[in-house]
C-alpha cells in the first residue's frame, strides 16, 4: 500500500485497485491519498468511485500497517478499479491547521524552551498542550503574534526524508515531550525554513501564506507546567 499523501499533500484525486474488503465496508487499496487518523490529525473524507457509483468514505484508519477506508455502503470487492476523491475543503483546512501548529511549536520551543505534551487538530478549532512553568497568558499571546508576523513572510514549507541516524542529530527534531523516535530506518522531515524542523507524517501546506491568521481562542492551565492553547485560523490563501 502506497501512501500518496506523504509526497503530495495536494493530490485530490487518484486511481487505485481494491486489495481487500472486510465486513463489506473496510476497504484496503494498493495506494491511497486519504490520510488516516493519527498524529493529532483527523482522517480525510471523500468518495471511492467505481463505474460512476460513489462509495462515501466516512473514516480512514491505519491498522497493522494497512490504511483502511470505511465506506458507508457495501458493494466494493477485491480487484475493483476505483477513483478516489478527497474532500479537499476539509483536507486543506487540516493542512493549514497542521502547519500552523508546527509554526507555533517551533516558536514556543525556540523562545520559551517548551515541548509539546499533546495536540489535536480539527477543522474549526485546534489545540496544543505544552510544558511551560508559568501560566502567562500575555506571553502565550505574544508567541501567537510572533507566529503571525512570521507567517506574513511566506516562508516555504519543505518535506523530505533523512535516515533516522542523520535526523536524530538535528536539534529539536522531536518536539513531543517524552516521545521516542519511531522504529523505522527513514524519517519524513517537515521544515519551515529557519523556524521549525520536525519528524512528521502529516499533511502540510507548501508556504506559510496559506495558513492565514492564527487566532488564540482560549488558554487553559492544565496543572503543573502544562498549558493548553486553543486556536483557529482566519483568511488564508490557496
Amino acid at each position: 500500500m502506497v501512501p500518496l499523501y506523504m509526497d503530495d499533500s495536494y493530490l485530490r484525486e487518484f486511481k487505485a485497485t481494491v486489495e481487500s474488503v472486510k465486513e463489506h465496508k473496510y476497504v484496503v487499496l494498493d495506494k491511497t491519498a486519504f490520510y488516516p487518523n493519527g498524529g493529532g490529525q483527523p482522517h480525510d473524507t471523500g468518495v471511492l468511485i467505481r463505474n460512476l457509483e460513489e462509495f462515501p468514505v466516512v473514516y480512514v484508519g491505519k491498522f497493522s500497517g494497512q490504511i483502511s477506508h470505511e465506506v458507508s455502503k457495501p458493494g466494493l470487492k477485491e480487484g475493483d478499479k476505483v477513483t478516489g476523491k478527497i474532500n479537499w475543503e476539509r483536507r486543506h483546512r487540516l493542512m493549514r491547521m497542521h502547519t500552523a501548529a508546527h509554526l507555533l511549536s517551533g516558536i514556543f520551543h525556540t523562545k520559551l524552551g517548551a515541548l509539546i505534551t499533546g495536540n489535536q487538530k480539527d477543522v474549526e478549532k485546534s489545540r496544543m498542550d505544552f510544558n511551560l512553568e508559568d501560566f502567562d497568558k500575555e506571553k502565550i499571546e505574544e508567541m501567537v503574534s510572533l507566529a503571525n508576523e512570521i507567517a506574513k513572510k511566506d516562508l516555504p514549507v519543505k518535506v523530505y526524508y533523512k535516515t533516522k541516524e542523520e535526523a536524530m542529530k538535528i536539534p529539536g527534531i522531536i518536539k513531543l515531550a517524552n516521545a521516542l523516535p519511531p522504529d523505522i530506518d527513514e524519517l519524513r522531515i517537515v521544515e519551515i525554513e529557519g523556524v521549525d524542523i520536525q519528524a512528521d507524517g502529516g499533511t502540510h501546506v507548501k508556504s506559510l501564506k496559506e495558513i492565514g491568521t492564527i487566532e488564540a481562542v482560549k488558554m487553559e492551565n492544565k496543572g503543573k507546567s502544562n498549558r493548553r492553547l486553543y486556536f483557529t485560523l482566519r483568511g488564508g490563501d490557496l
